[in-house]
């Protein structure tokens, strides 16, 4: 059953890869047995509530949005329910969620839905967690219960956030989590530049421009937050090798690096945004993409076996998925305010030579096409491209909340 890159999840091309990898890299293997889910657990904190499906085996998913009425749903690939939890479901005593559903929706399709208010939703995050496997749903309110909500005293400045306890990432409370580490310098990269045009659209337009003005618009934004650095690889129309973007990151000791395209496809009616971080990849179109990114790379095959060792020994997977999966999902929420048919392509996994050797969190933006007319048309206009750099900023405030280091504006 093919599912649209929208409703991708934040893990799929890393579970992909070591599904791919369990079955010896066979192609036409059978496929695995199905697994069983084996328990549904659900707690309500007084700040997010947390849902919990139990599988103990590795298992590819998918998740997205349902509205009229509001649903969010998860389906697990190559699952069976328990059939004491076949039909189940479960009432909530939260304000912003009704009732927690779960059933065998199709051979070997396990289905999660939670009915719940995405007016009362602030934000949401589904990720897994290994040894044993289970899949980890967290819903945040839009506001917070009226104890929690108070005026703060005298002793405590209106515009001072207060510190908290970090958010858990995807898998888990990462090393960066639990030493309470913040943000202080952030490295934006307008891709392409100088002799290196990226993307050419039907009209001339030029991604190394467009996506420069995105960038500068994205600093713009970020100087509102206080103590905050921020460095652009470019400012102006100059070529810098792809190798030597993460070395200008490196060398001002970034936190966070964000790179910024167009995107283009071989298909001129594919539309959508996406947001990648470094992994390996096992999707065709993630690999068309990788290649046309890759194109100005200066290294040969010989290297290739360095290369890998790059990517897998990765430690910054963890927080870049994490920061991967809020940029894309406030990029998305901005431009669909004024856009109705803008397609979420989803947050992936791929081998990209500007997020190789980075020392932080990185992440690659698309935000649009220039091979599609309509989107290359929107991509022109001033308002289309502060909506972006808007939607950027967004994810990267929310990705310094999650750290339990609120960001101080000016």
């Amino acid at each position: 059953m093919n599912f649209p890159p929208a409703l991708r999840s934040a893990g799929v091309s890393l579970l992909a890869f070591f599904l791919f990898a369990a079955s010896g890299g066979n192609g036409g293997a059978a496929a695995p047995a199905l697994v069983e889910v084996y328990a549904l657990r659900h707690y309500t904190h007084p700040n997010f509530t947390r849902i919990v499906v139990d599988l103990g085996e590795l298992r590819e998913y998918t998740y997205g949005e349902l509205h009229a009425p509001d649903r969010l749903f998860v389906d697990i690939l190559q699952a069976q329910l328990n059939p004491i939890l076949h039909g189940q479901s479960y009432a909530l005593a939260a304000e912003y969620i009704s009732q927690i559903r779960i059933a065998q929706r199709d051979r070997g399709i396990v289905r999660l839905v939670v009915d719940l208010d995405f007016g009362n939703v602030k934000s949401y995050r589904i990720y897994y967690l290994p040894d044993p496997f289970r899949i980890v749903m967290d819903i945040y309110p839009g506001r917070l219960p009226e104890a929690e909500t108070k005026e703060p005293s005298p002793a405590e400045p209106k515009d001072e956030p207060r510190a908290r306890p970090a958010e858990p990432s995807a898998g888990g409370y990462s090393l960066a989590r639990q030493l309470g580490l913040g943000i202080r310098t952030i490295v934006i990269d307008p891709g392409h530049g100088g002799t290196d045009p990226g993307c050419v659209g039907r009209r001339g337009e030029l991604e190394k421009e467009l996506v420069l003005d995105v960038c500068l618009r994205l600093r713009k934004l970020l100087a509102s937050v206080r103590d905050l650095e921020v460095v652009l690889t470019r400012e102006t129309d100059i070529f810098i090798p792809l190798e030597n973007r993460t070395v200008i990151a490196n060398q001002k000791k970034a936190d966070l690096f964000v790179s910024v395209h167009a995107n283009s496809s071989l298909n001129p009616q594919r539309t959508g945004v996406e947001t990648f971080y470094l992994n390996l990849s096992l999707d065709p179109a993630v690999d068309e993409i990788a290649a046309r990114e890759n194109a100005t790379s200066t290294k040969s095959i010989g290297q290739m076996k360095d290369i890998l060792a790059k990517i897998i020994r990765n430690s910054k997977i963890v927080e870049s998925r994490d920061m991967a999966d809020k940029v894309q999902h406030c990029l998305v929420a901005s431009l669909s305010r004024s856009y109705a048919d803008v397609r979420n392509l989803g947050v992936k996994g791929g081998p990209f030579w500007v997020l190789i050797g980075s020392n932080m969190p990185s992440i690659l933006v698309e935000v649009s096409h220039l091979s599609n007319a309509k989107e290359a048309a929107r991509l022109k206009e001033e308002a289309y491209r502060q909506k972006i750099a808007q939607g950027i900023y967004d994810g990267l405030v929310a990705y310094m909340q999650s750290l339990g280091k609120p960001p101080a504006m000016k």
